[in-house]
């Protein structure tokens, strides 16, 4: 049955939104006065967030409001930007691009798209449509910095990349977390706004959550228990788990033997897996690995999550693979209070179908062969592709609402490459450390300015739900959405100037706007398993409450034979060869992972004053027992060099990262000359992707492994007695 939560004042000076800060798309109410935003709090009718709003909340009026958002075009003139006309910028922006892609062909112009993209309408509909018609496969985004070996995963386990299953948290009642941290986060590929209150209610039902990671995070504070685990080696934990599970006849092969192939497979793959291995690649006891098999599998029900942790890793995708695993052979897999899958009223698994998405390995890149996922290439090679000549170099850059220059790895490279293109064109509201590199920047309206529908983050929702809301604010006369910048600068790359170019051009602008992201997501709804319409949302603007989560195996299988593939050869074949991996020595140093904060999302919000004041973030975290053989003291500035660059941060000391483990925060490093970030410039500190490597990457995706990354601390050169180093 559908449930509703009706708000009978949706007028005046009150207008309902969503929260797209991060992926818990909390609901807000916006209070206007005149052309002012009042104030923004949590909107109680909204049937996931119920008034839960996190302190990332005042950065959509932050960034409404910031100053050096940018309302009007730029155009590159003599080596700085100047304003422009949405006329003039977009025309010298297609010509660009154009002229490439005449001179050198479609795959000589990149698309980059950035983390913002997944919380738009129009970018998730119209604006895949035209980035796709450009033919070009050198196509990037931050999933290669955060998701694809989960993706590839569920691609190769369930048949699409989008099946990934998600903690049923209102009813599990045993929760295992491996490498998250939604307290901070909010949830990641898992929408779940207060997960506070969440965890609290699993424990007060009388439930366990348990959390692996090598930092005791928020979440592992508010855990019943915390194990730390080196970094890097999640896989040999889940190995381990799965022996003791089938060693000691704690598999549930009636629940899923007959819904599978591959059962033997994996059960052999474990049974081979000797848990004194695993404890000495994982620095976690023995008795451990098997104490959390033996209560994972013996729960009632139980639910296992892992994210960014599980990625950044050179076997990410095995890492993924054998979390999904578990949650199979344990009985827990589509299961109430289990891990399960979300039934979203647009069935996201047959768009990104239809938009190109699902497959994996059609096609390499050019000079490092690194497999395309999901219709994509790995960022990490961007740099390579930029600055190795011959067919199909990269020479022209589209990148919208991204800023790779920062969250990339080896990021310092990327961006002395970027300076390299021939052109490049940013759909970007910010001169930041990337945009600065662009011949013209097109700014959208910002986020209180557009419409806006859950399109992907719906398809990882712990409740289902729906909720579409029209723009909270007008758009300003001439303010242009990010989908409407898109279609015009598509039709003048394919059309050119000429008289009937012209014509044709507004002809094509004119229909896609008719099309509009609106009219595709009510073919999307109408289309969708709900048979629900725009009208039928607008009726409800607080949202649909579409029921708990649901089993919907076998019909939503998408392999050929619609039965799970519980063992995908080229992931047991890499576990196999894992297997034989001898424990490494002791190297010198540490191992560098990163951090987020609950004020912050990447480097989205630093330009808010509100959100960065404070206390310094941009810190090492570093254990104190490691501090103190290196005779460094709380505050000291210290200088961290990897492989790939070297940066200079002031030392946090913590128990709460373990020994040999060192930790930066993402998203830092502003400051840059030709950036218009005056708040984040004041607090700029350094990026760790200047220190994480471009060639450390996940076997079988490309996806960057920064939790996996070596590097060593010193004290600075002008802060040691002699100035030599050690």
């Amino acid at each position: 049955m559908l449930r509703s939560r009706r708000r009978s004042e949706v007028s005046g000076g009150r207008r309902l939104a969503t929260c797209v800060l991060c992926e818990a798309a909390c609901g807000i109410v916006v209070d206007v006065d005149g052309d002012r935003v009042a104030s923004i709090r949590g909107d109680a009718d909204d049937p996931m967030s119920r008034g839960y709003v996190c302190p990332k909340v005042i950065g959509m009026r932050d960034l409404h409001e910031d100053p050096d958002r940018l309302r009007r075009p730029l155009v590159r003139s003599g080596g700085a930007h100047r304003e422009a006309t949405w006329e003039e910028a977009l025309r010298v922006a297609g010509d660009g691009l154009r002229r490439v892609r005449k001179e050198h062909g479609a795959d000589a112009v990149a698309v980059y798209q950035g983390n913002p993209a997944a919380h738009n309408l129009g970018l998730l509909t119209v604006g895949q449509i035209v980035l796709r018609s450009l033919g070009t496969k050198n196509l990037y985004s931050a999933s290669s910095s955060d998701q694809v070996p989960q993706m590839l995963a569920a691609e190769l386990m369930f048949g699409n990349p989008v099946l990934m299953p998600v903690p049923d948290l209102e009813r599990t009642g045993h929760l295992l977390v491996f490498g998250a941290n939604p307290l901070v986060s909010n949830g990641s590929l898992m929408t779940a706004p207060n997960m506070r209150a969440r965890l609290a209610a699993i424990r007060a039902r009388g439930g366990r959550v348990v959390v692996v990671d090598p930092r005791r995070t928020e979440t592992a504070e508010a855990a019943d228990e915390h194990v730390f685990i080196a970094p890097a080696s999640d896989p040999w934990l889940l190995l381990g788990m799965l022996r003791v599970v089938f060693e000691e006849g704690l598999a549930r092969p009636e629940r899923w033997v007959d819904r599978c192939n591959g059962w033997a497979e994996l059960e052999a793959l474990a049974l081979s897996t000797e848990l004194a291995a695993a404890s000495a690649h994982t620095r976690v006891p023995a008795e451990t690995i098997a104490r959390l098999a033996r209560d994972f599998a013996r729960a009632e029900s139980a639910a296992v999550y892992g994210r960014v942790g599980i990625c950044h890793q050179p076997h990410g995708s095995l890492a993924a693979w054998l979390l999904y695993a578990l949650a199979t052979v344990t009985g827990n897999l589509d299961r109430a209070g289990g891990s399960m899958f979300t039934s979203p009223a647009v069935e996201v698994t047959k768009l990104v179908r239809m938009l190109g998405f699902v497959g994996h390995g059609r096609w390499k890149s050019r000079v490092r062969g690194l497999p395309e996922v999901a219709g994509e290439l790995p960022i990490a090679t961007l740099a390579d592709e930029i600055e190795t000549s011959g067919a199909g170099q990269v020479r022209a850059l589209l990148t919208c609402a991204g800023n790779p220059a920062l969250s990339a790895p080896n990021g310092k490279r990327l961006d002395a490459a970027l300076s390299r293109l021939s052109f490049m064109v940013s759909v970007d509201g910010y001169l930041n450390e990337t945009t600065r590199h662009a011949n013209v920047i097109l700014p959208p309206v910002s986020p209180l300015e557009r419409s806006h529908y859950d399109v992907a983050l719906n398809a990882f929702a712990v409740r289902n739900f729906a909720k579409y809301v029209p723009r909270p604010l007008p758009k300003p006369p001439d303010g242009r959405d990010d989908w409407e910048i898109l279609l015009e600068l598509g039709a003048r790359v394919w059309l050119d100037g000429s008289t009937l170019g012209r014509a044709a051009r507004a002809v094509s602008t004119r229909f896609g706007a008719r099309l509009g992201p609106e009219a595709i997501l009510e073919g999307l709804l109408r289309g969708g398993p709900r048979k629900l319409s725009l009208g039928a949302l607008k009726k409800h603007p607080s949202g649909l409450d579409l029921g708990p989560l649901e089993p919907i195996f076998p019909a939503a299988l998408e392999t050929r034979d619609k039965r799970v593939a519980l063992a995908p050869p080229e992931l047991l074949t890499e576990a196999k060869a894992l297997l034989r991996t001898p424990v490494a020595a002791a190297e010198r140093g540490f191992v560098l992972i990163g951090r987020r904060h609950l004020r912050s999302n990447n480097s989205w919000l630093h330009n808010s004053h509100a959100l960065i004041k404070g206390p310094e973030r941009c810190t090492l975290m570093m254990h104190p027992d490691d501090a103190g053989a290196l005779g460094l003291g709380a505050g000291a500035s210290v200088e961290i060099e990897s492989r790939v660059g070297r940066v200079e941060a002031p030392l946090e000391l913590t128990d709460s990262v373990m020994r040999g483990v060192v930790s930066l925060p993402h998203g830092f490093g502003h400051g840059k000359a030709g950036a218009r970030l005056g708040v984040a410039a004041r607090h700029a500190g350094v990026s760790a992707n200047d220190l994480t490597d471009d060639h450390l990457l996940d076997a079988a995706t490309g996806n960057a492994a920064f939790s996996a990354v070596r590097v060593e601390v010193r004290a600075l050169e002008r802060d040691r007695p002699g100035g030599g180093r050690p």
